[in-house]
Protein backbone atom coordinates (compact mmCIF):
# COMPACT_ATOMS: atom_id res chain seq x y z
CA UNK A 1 0.00 0.00 0.00
CA UNK A 2 0.97 3.39 -0.61
CA UNK A 3 0.15 6.35 2.12
CA UNK A 4 -2.21 9.24 1.24
CA UNK A 5 -1.37 12.03 3.12
CA UNK A 6 -2.89 15.18 4.44
CA UNK A 7 -1.75 18.57 3.62
CA UNK A 8 -1.30 19.36 7.47
CA UNK A 9 0.66 16.44 7.83
CA UNK A 10 2.95 16.73 4.94
CA UNK A 11 3.65 20.30 6.58
CA UNK A 12 4.56 18.75 10.11
CA UNK A 13 6.93 16.06 8.25
CA UNK A 14 8.52 19.40 6.60
CA UNK A 15 8.98 21.15 10.19
CA UNK A 16 11.06 17.76 11.59
CA UNK A 17 13.31 17.11 9.22
CA UNK A 18 13.98 21.02 9.19
CA UNK A 19 14.42 21.13 13.20
CA UNK A 20 16.68 17.43 12.79
CA UNK A 21 18.54 19.36 9.57
CA UNK A 22 18.97 23.43 10.39
CA UNK A 23 19.90 25.12 7.36
CA UNK A 24 18.62 22.15 4.70
CA UNK A 25 17.86 22.57 1.14
CA UNK A 26 14.59 20.56 0.33
CA UNK A 27 14.24 23.34 -2.29
CA UNK A 28 17.03 22.74 -4.25
CA UNK A 29 16.54 18.86 -4.45
CA UNK A 30 12.51 19.58 -4.99
CA UNK A 31 13.29 21.87 -7.98
CA UNK A 32 16.14 19.63 -9.26
CA UNK A 33 13.17 17.03 -9.85
CA UNK A 34 10.72 19.44 -11.25
CA UNK A 35 13.53 20.69 -13.43
CA UNK A 36 14.11 16.88 -15.01
CA UNK A 37 10.66 15.99 -14.98
CA UNK A 38 10.24 19.41 -17.59
CA UNK A 39 12.89 17.87 -19.79
CA UNK A 40 10.99 15.20 -21.71
CA UNK A 41 7.90 17.10 -22.03
CA UNK A 42 10.16 19.90 -23.55
CA UNK A 43 11.88 17.62 -26.02
CA UNK A 44 12.12 19.29 -29.42
CA UNK A 45 10.40 22.13 -28.15
CA UNK A 46 13.07 23.97 -25.92
CA UNK A 47 13.28 26.76 -28.64
CA UNK A 48 9.41 27.85 -27.96
CA UNK A 49 10.35 28.49 -24.47
CA UNK A 50 8.92 28.13 -20.89
CA UNK A 51 6.46 29.97 -19.15
CA UNK A 52 6.81 30.33 -15.24
CA UNK A 53 3.66 31.33 -13.44
CA UNK A 54 4.63 32.32 -10.15
CA UNK A 55 2.73 32.57 -7.04
CA UNK A 56 4.08 33.90 -3.99
CA UNK A 57 4.70 30.90 -1.44
CA UNK A 58 7.45 27.75 -2.07
CA UNK A 59 6.27 26.17 -5.07
CA UNK A 60 7.09 29.49 -7.10
CA UNK A 61 10.13 28.98 -5.64
CA UNK A 62 10.60 25.70 -7.02
CA UNK A 63 9.39 26.16 -9.93
CA UNK A 64 11.53 29.65 -10.50
CA UNK A 65 14.70 27.05 -9.59
CA UNK A 66 13.75 24.38 -11.66
CA UNK A 67 13.12 26.92 -14.75
CA UNK A 68 16.86 28.25 -13.81
CA UNK A 69 18.29 24.54 -14.19
CA UNK A 70 16.64 23.69 -17.80
CA UNK A 71 19.24 25.38 -19.99
CA UNK A 72 21.90 23.32 -18.50
CA UNK A 73 19.88 19.88 -18.55
CA UNK A 74 18.88 20.61 -22.01
CA UNK A 75 22.44 21.32 -22.98
CA UNK A 76 21.03 24.33 -25.00
CA UNK A 77 19.69 27.72 -24.22
CA UNK A 78 15.59 27.48 -23.11
CA UNK A 79 13.77 31.10 -23.20
CA UNK A 80 11.98 31.62 -19.91
CA UNK A 81 9.25 33.71 -18.93
CA UNK A 82 8.18 34.41 -15.39
CA UNK A 83 4.57 35.98 -14.76
CA UNK A 84 4.14 36.86 -10.91
CA UNK A 85 0.81 36.59 -10.16
CA UNK A 86 0.81 38.93 -7.60
CA UNK A 87 3.03 41.66 -6.58
CA UNK A 88 5.82 39.71 -4.68
CA UNK A 89 7.17 36.02 -5.38
CA UNK A 90 9.94 33.95 -4.45
CA UNK A 91 12.41 36.20 -3.97
CA UNK A 92 15.96 33.82 -4.20
CA UNK A 93 14.06 31.72 -6.90
CA UNK A 94 13.24 34.75 -9.08
CA UNK A 95 16.89 36.09 -8.62
CA UNK A 96 18.40 32.63 -9.91
CA UNK A 97 15.93 32.30 -12.88
CA UNK A 98 16.82 36.21 -13.99
CA UNK A 99 20.73 35.10 -13.85
CA UNK A 100 19.84 32.66 -16.41
CA UNK A 101 18.08 35.11 -18.68
CA UNK A 102 14.71 34.97 -17.52
CA UNK A 103 12.59 37.80 -18.43
CA UNK A 104 9.65 39.13 -16.35
CA UNK A 105 6.07 39.58 -17.65
CA UNK A 106 2.96 41.06 -16.56
CA UNK A 107 -0.86 39.42 -17.08
CA UNK A 108 -1.14 40.67 -20.89
CA UNK A 109 2.16 39.03 -21.85
CA UNK A 110 1.83 35.94 -19.78
CA UNK A 111 -2.31 36.18 -21.77
CA UNK A 112 0.00 36.21 -25.38
CA UNK A 113 2.90 34.04 -24.38
CA UNK A 114 1.08 31.15 -23.07
CA UNK A 115 -0.60 29.68 -25.88
CA UNK A 116 2.56 29.93 -28.10
CA UNK A 117 5.24 28.66 -25.69
CA UNK A 118 6.35 25.14 -25.25
CA UNK A 119 5.76 24.17 -21.35
CA UNK A 120 4.17 25.99 -18.50
CA UNK A 121 5.60 25.46 -15.23
CA UNK A 122 3.00 25.78 -12.58
CA UNK A 123 4.53 27.27 -9.69
CA UNK A 124 1.05 29.45 -8.11
CA UNK A 125 -0.28 27.56 -5.12
CA UNK A 126 0.55 24.50 -3.27
CA UNK A 127 -0.56 22.42 -0.37
CA UNK A 128 -2.06 25.09 1.06
CA UNK A 129 -3.65 26.64 -1.91
CA UNK A 130 -7.40 27.29 -1.90
CA UNK A 131 -9.96 26.04 -4.20
CA UNK A 132 -9.76 27.62 -8.08
CA UNK A 133 -8.16 30.36 -9.40
CA UNK A 134 -8.19 33.99 -9.79
CA UNK A 135 -9.55 34.99 -12.77
CA UNK A 136 -6.37 35.93 -14.77
CA UNK A 137 -4.56 32.84 -13.69
CA UNK A 138 -7.64 30.98 -14.68
CA UNK A 139 -7.64 32.65 -18.15
CA UNK A 140 -4.12 31.58 -18.90
CA UNK A 141 -5.08 28.04 -17.36
CA UNK A 142 -7.92 27.71 -20.16
CA UNK A 143 -6.03 29.39 -22.92
CA UNK A 144 -3.29 26.89 -22.15
CA UNK A 145 -5.57 23.81 -21.81
CA UNK A 146 -7.38 24.46 -25.05
CA UNK A 147 -3.78 25.41 -26.82
CA UNK A 148 -2.51 22.22 -25.72
CA UNK A 149 0.56 23.48 -23.84
CA UNK A 150 1.95 20.86 -22.07
CA UNK A 151 1.74 22.26 -17.89
CA UNK A 152 4.24 20.50 -15.36
CA UNK A 153 2.61 21.13 -11.96
CA UNK A 154 4.64 21.61 -8.57
CA UNK A 155 3.24 19.86 -5.87
CA UNK A 156 -0.49 19.81 -6.93
CA UNK A 157 -2.10 21.72 -10.22
CA UNK A 158 -3.03 25.15 -8.62
CA UNK A 159 -6.60 25.24 -8.19
CA UNK A 160 -7.25 21.70 -6.59
CA UNK A 161 -7.17 20.84 -2.84
CA UNK A 162 -4.84 18.64 -1.85
CA UNK A 163 -7.04 16.71 0.45
CA UNK A 164 -9.87 16.98 -1.78
CA UNK A 165 -11.63 15.03 -4.76
CA UNK A 166 -13.51 17.69 -6.52
CA UNK A 167 -12.12 19.29 -9.95
CA UNK A 168 -12.12 22.92 -9.35
CA UNK A 169 -11.17 25.26 -11.70
CA UNK A 170 -7.57 24.95 -12.15
CA UNK A 171 -4.18 24.41 -14.31
CA UNK A 172 -5.02 20.51 -16.02
CA UNK A 173 -1.35 19.01 -15.73
CA UNK A 174 0.76 16.55 -17.72
CA UNK A 175 2.79 15.68 -15.10
CA UNK A 176 2.77 16.59 -11.53
CA UNK A 177 5.94 16.46 -9.50
CA UNK A 178 4.93 15.85 -5.57
CA UNK A 179 7.26 15.22 -3.01
CA UNK A 180 7.42 12.83 0.53
CA UNK A 181 3.56 11.46 -0.05
CA UNK A 182 0.89 11.37 -2.34
CA UNK A 183 -2.17 13.38 -1.97
CA UNK A 184 -6.20 12.67 -2.27
CA UNK A 185 -5.92 14.52 -5.22
CA UNK A 186 -3.58 13.08 -6.88
CA UNK A 187 -5.57 9.59 -6.55
CA UNK A 188 -9.15 10.42 -6.10
CA UNK A 189 -11.44 11.46 -9.18
CA UNK A 190 -11.94 13.82 -10.93
CA UNK A 191 -9.39 15.51 -9.34
CA UNK A 192 -6.78 13.28 -10.36
CA UNK A 193 -7.51 13.49 -13.97
CA UNK A 194 -6.15 17.09 -13.65
CA UNK A 195 -2.98 16.08 -12.17
CA UNK A 196 -2.08 13.84 -15.23
CA UNK A 197 0.93 11.38 -14.48
CA UNK A 198 1.81 11.98 -10.79
CA UNK A 199 5.69 11.61 -10.06
CA UNK A 200 6.48 11.15 -6.32
CA UNK A 201 9.79 12.35 -5.60
CA UNK A 202 11.84 11.04 -2.45
CA UNK A 203 13.32 14.58 -1.28
CA UNK A 204 14.60 12.29 2.44
CA UNK A 205 11.64 13.76 4.21
CA UNK A 206 10.21 10.58 6.41
CA UNK A 207 6.16 10.00 4.97
CA UNK A 208 3.59 10.66 7.78
CA UNK A 209 1.77 8.18 9.53
CA UNK A 210 -1.53 7.80 7.72
CA UNK A 211 -4.40 5.53 8.15
CA UNK A 212 -5.68 6.40 4.18
CA UNK A 213 -3.85 3.64 1.43
CA UNK A 214 -3.93 3.29 -2.20
CA UNK A 215 -3.99 0.06 -3.17
CA UNK A 216 -1.11 -1.00 -4.97
CA UNK A 217 -0.40 -4.41 -7.58
CA UNK A 218 1.71 -5.95 -5.18
CA UNK A 219 -1.48 -5.83 -2.45
CA UNK A 220 -3.99 -7.26 -5.07
CA UNK A 221 -1.34 -10.25 -5.00
CA UNK A 222 -0.72 -10.72 -1.53
CA UNK A 223 -4.66 -10.89 -0.41
CA UNK A 224 -5.95 -12.84 -3.28
CA UNK A 225 -6.62 -16.56 -1.42
CA UNK A 226 -4.75 -18.40 -3.87
CA UNK A 227 -5.68 -21.93 -3.67
CA UNK A 228 -3.11 -24.68 -2.86
CA UNK A 229 -2.38 -28.30 -3.62
CA UNK A 230 -4.60 -29.40 -0.22
CA UNK A 231 -7.52 -27.04 -1.79
CA UNK A 232 -11.21 -28.41 -2.13
CA UNK A 233 -14.38 -26.62 -2.56
CA UNK A 234 -15.18 -26.02 0.53
CA UNK A 235 -11.60 -24.48 1.50
CA UNK A 236 -11.80 -22.35 -1.37
CA UNK A 237 -15.18 -20.83 -0.08
CA UNK A 238 -18.59 -21.40 -0.07
CA UNK A 239 -20.85 -18.29 -0.98
CA UNK A 240 -24.42 -17.76 -0.63
CA UNK A 241 -26.71 -14.90 -2.85
CA UNK A 242 -29.68 -14.44 -2.11
CA UNK A 243 -30.25 -11.44 -4.30
CA UNK A 244 -32.90 -10.75 -7.01
CA UNK A 245 -36.57 -11.22 -7.87
CA UNK A 246 -39.02 -13.01 -9.54
CA UNK A 247 -39.55 -9.13 -11.21
CA UNK A 248 -35.47 -8.41 -11.23
CA UNK A 249 -33.52 -11.60 -12.15
CA UNK A 250 -30.84 -9.72 -13.75
CA UNK A 251 -29.19 -8.75 -10.24
CA UNK A 252 -29.05 -12.70 -8.87
CA UNK A 253 -27.55 -13.58 -12.73
CA UNK A 254 -24.60 -10.46 -12.23
CA UNK A 255 -24.24 -11.35 -8.85
CA UNK A 256 -23.58 -15.56 -9.37
CA UNK A 257 -21.05 -14.72 -12.40
CA UNK A 258 -18.70 -12.33 -10.11
CA UNK A 259 -18.62 -14.93 -7.44
CA UNK A 260 -17.96 -17.55 -9.87
CA UNK A 261 -15.42 -15.72 -12.13
CA UNK A 262 -13.66 -14.36 -9.18
CA UNK A 263 -12.78 -18.03 -7.81
CA UNK A 264 -15.75 -19.28 -5.37
CA UNK A 265 -14.95 -22.83 -4.67
CA UNK A 266 -19.24 -23.25 -4.98
CA UNK A 267 -22.03 -20.84 -5.02
CA UNK A 268 -25.57 -21.75 -3.78
CA UNK A 269 -28.62 -20.10 -4.63
CA UNK A 270 -31.59 -19.17 -2.55
CA UNK A 271 -33.91 -16.75 -3.53
CA UNK A 272 -36.48 -16.44 -6.31
CA UNK A 273 -34.54 -16.17 -9.74
CA UNK A 274 -33.72 -19.65 -9.47
CA UNK A 275 -34.52 -21.01 -12.92
CA UNK A 276 -32.65 -18.05 -14.12
CA UNK A 277 -29.33 -18.36 -12.60
CA UNK A 278 -30.02 -22.16 -13.01
CA UNK A 279 -29.92 -21.54 -16.68
CA UNK A 280 -26.83 -19.31 -17.10
CA UNK A 281 -24.70 -21.21 -14.78
CA UNK A 282 -25.61 -25.16 -14.08
CA UNK A 283 -22.50 -25.47 -11.55
CA UNK A 284 -24.63 -23.36 -9.03
CA UNK A 285 -25.90 -25.30 -6.43
CA UNK A 286 -29.58 -24.20 -5.69
CA UNK A 287 -32.29 -26.34 -3.40
CA UNK A 288 -35.76 -25.88 -4.16
CA UNK A 289 -36.42 -24.20 -0.86
CA UNK A 290 -34.66 -20.89 -0.03
CA UNK A 291 -35.22 -21.42 3.71
CA UNK A 292 -32.78 -24.21 3.62
CA UNK A 293 -29.61 -23.64 1.42
CA UNK A 294 -26.77 -25.63 2.75
CA UNK A 295 -23.75 -24.13 4.74
CA UNK A 296 -22.04 -21.49 3.53
CA UNK A 297 -19.03 -18.91 4.87
CA UNK A 298 -20.53 -15.74 3.49
CA UNK A 299 -23.59 -14.36 2.08
CA UNK A 300 -24.31 -11.60 -0.87
CA UNK A 301 -27.51 -10.13 -0.43
CA UNK A 302 -29.53 -6.79 -1.28
CA UNK A 303 -28.93 -6.97 -4.99
CA UNK A 304 -31.79 -6.71 -7.54
CA UNK A 305 -34.45 -6.27 -4.24
CA UNK A 306 -37.14 -4.13 -4.95
CA UNK A 307 -36.51 -2.35 -1.90
CA UNK A 308 -36.02 -2.81 2.14
CA UNK A 309 -36.64 -5.97 3.27
CA UNK A 310 -35.66 -6.92 6.78
CA UNK A 311 -37.25 -10.21 7.21
CA UNK A 312 -35.16 -11.47 4.26
CA UNK A 313 -32.27 -9.84 5.30
CA UNK A 314 -32.84 -10.94 9.04
CA UNK A 315 -32.77 -14.72 7.83
CA UNK A 316 -29.39 -14.34 6.17
CA UNK A 317 -28.03 -13.12 9.10
CA UNK A 318 -29.31 -15.97 11.61
CA UNK A 319 -26.14 -17.76 9.87
CA UNK A 320 -24.21 -15.68 11.62
CA UNK A 321 -21.34 -15.61 8.58
CA UNK A 322 -20.16 -11.83 6.93
CA UNK A 323 -22.36 -10.42 4.71
CA UNK A 324 -21.60 -8.48 1.58
CA UNK A 325 -24.79 -6.02 2.35
CA UNK A 326 -25.66 -4.12 -1.13
CA UNK A 327 -28.61 -2.23 -2.36
CA UNK A 328 -32.04 -3.14 -0.84
CA UNK A 329 -30.33 -4.82 1.86
CA UNK A 330 -28.40 -1.63 2.88
CA UNK A 331 -32.27 0.59 3.21
CA UNK A 332 -33.18 -2.45 5.18
CA UNK A 333 -30.36 -1.97 7.63
CA UNK A 334 -30.77 1.88 7.48
CA UNK A 335 -34.41 1.54 8.56
CA UNK A 336 -33.81 -1.42 11.15
CA UNK A 337 -30.93 0.64 12.84
CA UNK A 338 -33.36 2.81 15.44
CA UNK A 339 -34.70 0.16 16.67
CA UNK A 340 -31.47 -1.81 17.02
CA UNK A 341 -33.51 -4.91 15.24
CA UNK A 342 -30.76 -6.51 13.12
CA UNK A 343 -26.95 -6.50 13.88
CA UNK A 344 -24.30 -7.21 10.99
CA UNK A 345 -22.36 -10.05 11.25
CA UNK A 346 -18.83 -9.73 12.38
CA UNK A 347 -16.51 -9.25 9.14
CA UNK A 348 -19.47 -7.76 6.78
CA UNK A 349 -19.26 -5.36 4.03
CA UNK A 350 -21.90 -2.46 2.64
CA UNK A 351 -21.27 -1.97 -1.11
CA UNK A 352 -23.30 1.32 -1.27
CA UNK A 353 -22.95 4.21 -4.39
CA UNK A 354 -23.18 7.84 -3.19
CA UNK A 355 -27.23 7.93 -3.00
CA UNK A 356 -27.18 4.89 -0.86
CA UNK A 357 -24.56 5.94 1.51
CA UNK A 358 -26.01 9.63 1.54
CA UNK A 359 -29.95 8.05 2.34
CA UNK A 360 -28.13 5.82 5.06
CA UNK A 361 -26.32 8.13 6.92
CA UNK A 362 -29.23 11.28 6.40
CA UNK A 363 -27.14 13.78 4.30
CA UNK A 364 -27.17 14.75 1.01
CA UNK A 365 -25.75 13.20 -1.92
CA UNK A 366 -23.43 16.06 -2.27
CA UNK A 367 -22.22 15.98 0.86
CA UNK A 368 -20.78 12.06 0.24
CA UNK A 369 -19.62 13.06 -2.89
CA UNK A 370 -17.20 16.18 -1.96
CA UNK A 371 -15.59 14.33 1.20
CA UNK A 372 -16.28 10.67 0.02
CA UNK A 373 -13.44 9.98 2.96
CA UNK A 374 -15.06 11.12 5.71
CA UNK A 375 -18.37 9.76 5.09
CA UNK A 376 -17.33 6.53 4.55
CA UNK A 377 -15.37 6.54 7.94
CA UNK A 378 -18.52 7.32 9.52
CA UNK A 379 -20.81 4.80 7.46
CA UNK A 380 -18.63 1.94 8.86
CA UNK A 381 -18.56 3.36 12.41
CA UNK A 382 -22.22 3.71 12.39
CA UNK A 383 -22.76 0.27 10.63
CA UNK A 384 -20.00 -1.85 12.65
CA UNK A 385 -18.96 -2.84 9.45
CA UNK A 386 -16.61 -2.18 6.72
CA UNK A 387 -18.02 0.30 3.84
CA UNK A 388 -16.95 -0.14 0.03
CA UNK A 389 -18.31 3.26 -1.61
CA UNK A 390 -18.38 2.50 -5.12
CA UNK A 391 -17.82 4.84 -7.84
CA UNK A 392 -14.72 5.87 -10.19
CA UNK A 393 -12.89 6.16 -7.62
CA UNK A 394 -13.63 3.60 -4.47
CA UNK A 395 -13.16 3.82 -1.11
CA UNK A 396 -13.26 1.13 1.73
CA UNK A 397 -13.32 2.43 5.21
CA UNK A 398 -13.12 -0.19 8.33
CA UNK A 399 -14.99 0.98 11.60
CA UNK A 400 -10.91 1.74 13.08
CA UNK A 401 -11.27 4.72 10.54
CA UNK A 402 -8.91 3.31 7.91
CA UNK A 403 -9.60 3.70 4.46
CA UNK A 404 -8.32 2.17 1.16
CA UNK A 405 -8.55 3.96 -2.08
CA UNK A 406 -9.05 2.19 -4.93
CA UNK A 407 -7.79 4.05 -8.04
CA UNK A 408 -10.24 4.53 -11.14
CA UNK A 409 -10.94 2.21 -14.20
CA UNK A 410 -11.90 2.92 -17.33
CA UNK A 411 -15.15 4.72 -17.05
CA UNK A 412 -16.64 2.57 -19.62
CA UNK A 413 -17.66 0.44 -15.75
CA UNK A 414 -19.96 3.04 -14.93
CA UNK A 415 -23.21 0.52 -16.15
CA UNK A 416 -26.17 -0.95 -14.66
CA UNK A 417 -24.88 -4.36 -13.11
CA UNK A 418 -21.31 -3.42 -12.39
CA UNK A 419 -22.41 -3.03 -8.72
CA UNK A 420 -24.17 -6.29 -8.67
CA UNK A 421 -21.13 -8.52 -10.42
CA UNK A 422 -19.08 -6.45 -7.58
CA UNK A 423 -20.88 -7.59 -4.51
CA UNK A 424 -20.72 -11.39 -6.15
CA UNK A 425 -16.72 -11.08 -6.21
CA UNK A 426 -16.47 -9.61 -2.55
CA UNK A 427 -18.83 -12.44 -1.77
CA UNK A 428 -16.11 -14.40 -2.81
CA UNK A 429 -13.61 -13.19 -1.38
CA UNK A 430 -15.28 -12.95 1.87
CA UNK A 431 -16.25 -17.06 1.64
CA UNK A 432 -12.32 -17.44 1.47
CA UNK A 433 -11.28 -15.58 4.60
CA UNK A 434 -10.58 -12.09 3.17
CA UNK A 435 -11.12 -9.28 5.66
CA UNK A 436 -14.02 -7.26 5.13
CA UNK A 437 -11.93 -3.98 4.09
CA UNK A 438 -9.39 -5.36 2.06
CA UNK A 439 -11.83 -7.80 0.18
CA UNK A 440 -14.09 -4.75 -1.09
CA UNK A 441 -11.15 -2.62 -2.03
CA UNK A 442 -9.60 -6.42 -3.73
CA UNK A 443 -13.01 -6.90 -5.06
CA UNK A 444 -13.07 -3.02 -6.54
CA UNK A 445 -9.43 -3.17 -7.95
CA UNK A 446 -10.07 -6.64 -9.82
CA UNK A 447 -13.10 -5.56 -11.49
CA UNK A 448 -11.39 -1.75 -12.55
CA UNK A 449 -8.55 -4.12 -14.30
CA UNK A 450 -10.90 -6.85 -15.49
CA UNK A 451 -12.77 -3.29 -17.47
CA UNK A 452 -9.17 -1.91 -18.28
CA UNK A 453 -7.91 -5.41 -19.90
CA UNK A 454 -10.81 -5.43 -21.97
CA UNK A 455 -11.45 -2.22 -23.30
CA UNK A 456 -14.74 -0.76 -24.76
CA UNK A 457 -18.78 -0.63 -23.81
CA UNK A 458 -18.69 -4.28 -22.55
CA UNK A 459 -21.73 -5.53 -20.36
CA UNK A 460 -20.75 -6.16 -16.71
CA UNK A 461 -21.31 -10.11 -17.15
CA UNK A 462 -18.96 -9.92 -20.41
CA UNK A 463 -16.31 -8.90 -18.42
CA UNK A 464 -16.52 -10.99 -15.40
CA UNK A 465 -16.24 -14.10 -17.78
CA UNK A 466 -14.17 -13.06 -20.17
CA UNK A 467 -11.50 -10.58 -18.05
CA UNK A 468 -11.65 -11.19 -14.76
CA UNK A 469 -10.32 -14.73 -14.95
CA UNK A 470 -7.07 -13.83 -16.90
CA UNK A 471 -6.47 -10.41 -14.77
CA UNK A 472 -6.38 -12.83 -11.38
CA UNK A 473 -4.30 -15.55 -13.47
CA UNK A 474 -1.76 -12.52 -14.26
CA UNK A 475 -1.32 -11.55 -10.53
CA UNK A 476 0.15 -15.31 -10.17
CA UNK A 477 2.68 -15.04 -12.66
Amino acid sequence: MEPIASAQAIRDAEAAWFAAHPGGDLMGLAASAVARACVPLLAGREHLGVLVVAGPGNNAGDALFAAAELSELVGRSVPVWVWPVVDATHTDGLAASLDEGAVLVDTAGALTLCTGVGLVLDGVSGLGGRPGLPDAVAAVARAVAGAGVPVVAVDIPSGLVADSCVAQESFVADVTVTFIARKLAHVAEPAASRCGRVEMVDIGVTPPATDVHVVMEDDLCAWYPWPGADSDKYSRGVVGVDTGTEVYPGAAVLGVSGALHAGAGMVRYAGPARDEVLRAFPSVVAPVDPADPGRVQAWVVGSGWPGADGVRLEGRLADGVPLVVDAGAIEGLRQAQPAGSLRLSKGSLLTPHAGELARFLGVERSAVQADPVDHARRAATQAGASVLLKGATQYCAAPDGSVLVVEAGPAWTATAGSGDVLAGIAGTLLAAGVPAQRAGALAAALQSRAAAALPGPHTPDELAEHSLPRVIAALGT
